[in-house]
């Protein structure tokens, strides 16, 4: 795949943008966070956390970022939620022995999201290399 387009899931197992929008809440309970936990991850206060239309703008971008991360594990899973759930909450020596979950929560997820890019890039298999047969060698 492209790098131009890694970013973005290409399918969404865990349903997160179905209707035609994300659903934010769904995000946020997929990985069980509370209200000080999307205070946080937003930078907003805790009051303001809401999933209508007056959402933070920062917390929404947050989630949608987040929503990207889980689905890119989703999807490595075959869209199993039970394992995706479980790789989140599990702490990965890959990682320093820090649950992904955690990692978001503490402000890290773009390092969470690079790491799986990269790994993503390691399991994918090489590029299909074309070998043009037409030319015949001359002798001589």
């Amino acid at each position: 795949m492209s790098q131009l387009f890694q970013t973005v899931p290409q399918q969404d197992p865990l349903q997160f943008w179905a209707n035609h929008g994300i659903a934010y809440e769904r995000v946020a309970d997929f990985l069980d966070f509370d209200k000080n936990a999307l205070s946080k991850i937003g930078g907003v206060s805790p009051k303001s956390v809401r999933f209508d239309g007056k959402m933070p703008k920062q917390l929404a971008d947050r989630l949608k970022q987040i929503a990207i991360i889980c689905t890119k594990v989703a999807v490595f899973f075959d869209g199993n939620p039970e394992k995706t759930s479980l790789w989140f909450t599990l702490p990965n020596p890959m990682l320093g022995y820090v649950a992904p979950r955690d990692m978001i929560r503490l402000g890290r997820y773009e390092r969470l999201l690079r790491f799986i890019l990269e790994a993503e890039e390691r399991t994918s298999p090489p590029p299909a290399v074309s070998v043009d047969k037409s030319r015949k060698k001359k002798k001589g």
